[in-house]
């Protein structure tokens, strides 16, 4: 058995996508168990060797939503980690103990129309929605929890509507 804590972290980046209106984007994923209670979850992905996280958060909007129509306007300036729960670091190979991310909030400059979760042939996505960011942590699988907490606390003042 691999003692989890000799493993190393996978760099990462999230966003927070927020839109005029306030919301942010949440987005349900693919392969989950119609009976997981938990399948939704905002953007998220790693960050490739030598890689800028903020040009990685750009990136991965763009393969996990089809869209890279976004603004960075506000950083989580430390690394958060969290660690993978026994099966899911199984179903990965064992490689990673958990993740080392750094979280970025975005204002969506595009329309709805640009989120295209088809646009990976390998789609992460089913589903998205805009919802308030006080309700993410309650969305989230309870490992990620503490992480949702953390950003809608952190990320509270961009939840506010834009004036156009």
């Amino acid at each position: 058995m691999i003692d989890p804590s000799t493993l190393p972290y996978r760099p990462n980046v999230g966003a927070a996508l927020f839109n005029r209106a306030g919301q942010v984007l949440v987005a349900r994923r693919a392969g989950y168990q119609a009976s997981f209670t938990h399948p939704w979850q905002l953007p998220q992905g790693g960050i490739d060797a030598g890689e800028d996280p903020r040009t990685a958060v750009l990136r991965e909007l763009g393969e996990e939503i089809g869209t890279t129509e976004a603004a960075i306007i506000g950083e989580i300036p430390d690394w958060i980690t969290y660690d993978f729960p026994p099966d899911i670091a199984a179903k990965l190979g064992n490689r990673h103990r958990g993740q080392r991310q750094r979280w970025f909030a975005l204002r969506f400059t595009g329309t709805d129309a640009m989120i295209r979760l088809d646009a990976d042939p390998n789609p992460e996505f089913i589903d998205w929605r805009w919802t308030d960011l006080a309700a993410i942590p309650a969305l989230a699988v309870p490992f990620k929890r503490p992480i949702y907490e953390r950003i809608a606390r952190d990320f509270a003042a961009f939840a506010t509507p834009q004036g156009d």
